[in-house]
């Protein structure tokens, strides 16, 4: 990498009694900029962009009080101005317990360069947590905290611990839920001590190359390519010392990381701490965004909610179907607002407009005849008479006249103007600033590029129109020149980061049938390369990937999995063709079979019908066959045979003692609609009874309830051969 290593040169109390004495700090990197947030991070910085209405920081800030932070010290350099004056204006400044400062540099250029100044400052006097802005998690700090504490002790080494979760091991769920590539870790399964990270794994391969040593060095290894990173770390303040020392570490993982990984002179770990049931997750691109604003609104982040949240006197309420509203909404009486939506304070929706799966912001006014569908409207956004939003994002102060159209995938930035029935492309983004010739680095901190004089004059037109309330209309498009149609103000900008092809990972667009379908064939080739050559001596410094995993977690995870697809297809009127794709990318990853693809999809109709809401069992039961009705095909498109019929009547079973008691009594209701719609023949009904004759009286509850209806299917087919022989 360069510079050569050095040993830390400020010394560091390990005195568990003086650490004790130190409050607890973070740093919070505000300028962790993804570069497929373009352009909207060129004109605001990303921190105050806003998720599910409220600014990405705020989540931030509130989980790091809950979890016993009292300093936190904000690093700042991109939009340094917008950020300061938000805080200073916030809520944060004036809590007693709980202190935020900025740090503020022009200069600096990376991660790195962050935790130099960081380190130069002298504030940080003890173990901190390093987090970056767009990070968002409800996990409690408690037990990681101790484990650095205690590793500490034993092992000065030992400077960091990384939060981990279990993810996708799939490249599509990676893909379709956070946009993210694949990650390779391998961990040693006693201590925790992270011993490889590598990134940017873009399929699912049967080998993959570690240092040979780790072999010799370590008396067990585990592999995986299901961690999430989550982006927060708990740091000894050693770890400030080392970048100081070493000018080479910009980038946290890609440098620091694997720097301290290979370095075998001074010895410094990095340990993990896995999380199970809690949230954490980063903001890192348009499809994670859409990802965990859907997470937020489905309240898997609580208590870091949007009623939880609220700022200011723009309170939220949660309604039925997750629906949220603001204060002051001035809405048609044939305006349609859908599920799983949010509508900020000061809007208006005029007549027969329809808003499905969206969030719409504050103080926006939308026509009349307006279909939003999987949307971002941030606020004051004007969106006239007979316009179409398809997953787009939509940023504040655009105005959409007449009739215009966005087609899925595409960003607006803030201020433009669609002009009359223009369509935007899909995947297209358009911003008041032209697009800079010269693209940033993929650090960490990433910001406009000072030199780039396209940029600073197309910045000096963003800061005139923000700035200059009287400036009108006219006085805009004389600034700023029109690509989009009659009336329009913007640019529509080229792909500049890989191409067409790559723009449906990085959107909040549904992803293409046909790309699915694409990496699902290249998983199954991958799988059949590697079964082929299962008994072939691996070369030299390579692990084929650890196998012996428990399988009873890797059901329960199958099954969330599937669940949370599922819920996404009836939330999104994702067509059953693409769900199969999804749900066979999953059995493919997790090695099921199709029974526990079936059960699983089961379970998820029967959970989807018992959260809809009903007051009384002949509710529920409409529920449940309207349900069936709409998602039969799914459901029978993994019934092969009778064996995998069998399997959903045990899951059904489970599921009515487990968890779902309250369709116990409608069971022999629900079997019966199963055999109506032919998803469940008499033959597998009559098997699983067969089963049961011999099993314990508490396992046979099912079948005596459903006695009757057993009789019946024994007695029909005499019924019919008596009228035949009529």
């Amino acid at each position: 990498m360069g510079a050569q290593k050095k040993a830390p040169t400020r010394a560091v109390s390990d005195d568990p009694e003086d650490l004790a004495r130190v409050p607890l700090q973070a740093v919070l990197l505000a300028d962790s900029f993804a570069t497929r947030f373009r352009p909207i991070t060129l004109e605001r910085p990303k921190v105050l962009l806003p998720l599910v209405n409220i600014p990405m920081i705020e989540y931030t800030l509130a989980w790091l009080e809950s979890a016993g932070v009292e300093e936190v010290f904000v690093f700042c350099c991109a939009h340094a101005k917008q950020v300061t004056n938000y805080l200073e204006n916030s809520q944060w400044f004036s809590q007693p317990k709980f202190s935020v400062t900025t740090i503020e540099s022009h200069n600096s250029v990376s991660a790195g360069d962050a935790l130099r100044l960081v380190y130069e400052r002298n504030v940080i006097h003890g173990d901190f947590v390093l987090i970056s802005g767009d990070t968002l998690s409800n996990m409690s700090l408690m037990r990681a905290l101790q484990e650095h504490k205690e590793r500490k002790k034993k092992d000065s080494n030992a400077v960091m611990t990384m939060v981990i979760q279990r993810s996708k091991p799939s490249p599509i769920t990676q893909q379709s839920r956070l946009g993210t590539d694949g990650l390779f870790v391998a961990i040693d399964p006693t201590t925790k001590q992270l011993l490889h990270y590598e990134e940017n794994t873009n399929h699912l391969k049967g080998t993959f190359s570690i240092d040979k040593m780790l072999l010799v060095d370590n008396t067990s290894i585990t592999l995986h390519n299901d961690i999430q990173d989550c982006y927060i770390d708990i740091c000894s303040p050693e770890v400030l010392s080392l970048f100081t020392d070493n000018f080479d570490y910009q980038h946290l993982r890609r440098h620091f990381l694997k720097g301290l990984l290979v370095d075998d002179i001074m010895g410094y770990k990095i340990f993990t701490h896995e999380i199970h049931s809690s949230y954490a997750a980063r903001v890192d691109n348009y499809r994670g965004y859409d990802t965990i604003s859907k997470d937020i609104i489905q309240r898997w982040t609580y208590p870091l909610v949007p009623d939880v949240l609220s700022l200011g006197n723009s309170a939220t309420k949660l309604e039925r179907r997750g629906m949220y509203r603001a204060s002051e909404i001035g809405q048609s009486r044939s305006a349609q607002i859908g599920p799983l939506t949010v509508i900020g304070t000061g809007t208006t929706i005029a007549s027969n407009t329809k808003i499905t799966n969206s969030v719409v912001g504050k103080g926006c006014a939308i026509g009349s005849n307006v279909l939003i569908e999987g949307s971002y409207v941030w606020d004051n956004v004007i969106i006239e008479d007979g316009c179409e939003l398809r997953h787009a994002i939509v940023c504040d102060g655009v105005t959409m006249k007449s009739g215009s159209v966005l087609k899925p995938g595409v960003v607006l930035s803030f201020k433009v103007v669609i002009g009359q029935n223009f369509v935007v492309p899909p995947y297209s983004k358009v911003s008041l600033l032209q697009q800079p010739t010269k693209q940033d680095s993929d650090e960490e901190l990433e910001y406009a590029d000072n030199n780039s004089d396209t940029l600073d004059s197309a910045t000096g037109t963003m800061d005139k129109l923000n700035g200059d309330s009287s400036l009108e209309f006219s006085e805009m498009q004389h600034h700023v020149s029109s690509e989009l149609g009659y009336g329009g103000v913007g640019y529509i900008w080229s792909i500049c980061e890989g191409s067409h092809e790559e723009e449906w990972r990085h959107s909040v667009a549904p992803i293409p049938a046909e790309k699915l379908a694409e990496i699902t064939q290249v998983i199954e080739d991958d799988l059949e390369l590697v079964s082929q050559d299962s008994n072939a001596p691996a070369s030299s410094g390579e692990l084929k990937p650890d196998s012996q995993i428990n399988a009873e977690d890797d059901a329960v995870y199958f099954e969330k999995e599937v669940e949370a697809t599922f819920l996404r297809a009836v939330n999104e009127n994702v067509e059953v063709d693409h769900v199969i794709l999804e749900v066979n990318s999953l059995r493919l990853s997790y090695n099921m079979q199709s029974a526990d693809c079936a059960g699983a999809i089961f379970h998820s109709m029967m959970k989807l019908a018992l959260d809809t809401t009903h007051s009384t069992h002949n509710e529920l039961l409409r529920n449940v066959q309207n349900t069936v009705n709409t998602w039969q095909k799914l459901l029978k498109s993994y019934l092969p045979g009778k064996d995998e019929e069998i399997e959903v009547i045990l899951k059904f079973e489970e599921i009515c003692l487990e968890s779902a008691r309250e369709l116990s009594p409608l069971f022999t209701q629900i079997l019966h609609l199963l055999y109506d719609k032919d998803i469940i023949t008499e033959e597998a009904i009559e098997d699983w009874e067969s089963e049961k004759k011999d099993a314990d009286e508490a396992d046979r509850v099912f079948v005596k309830q459903a006695e009757i209806f057993l009789q019946w299917l024994r007695e029909a087919p005499e019924e019919d051969d008596e009228e035949d022989d009529e």
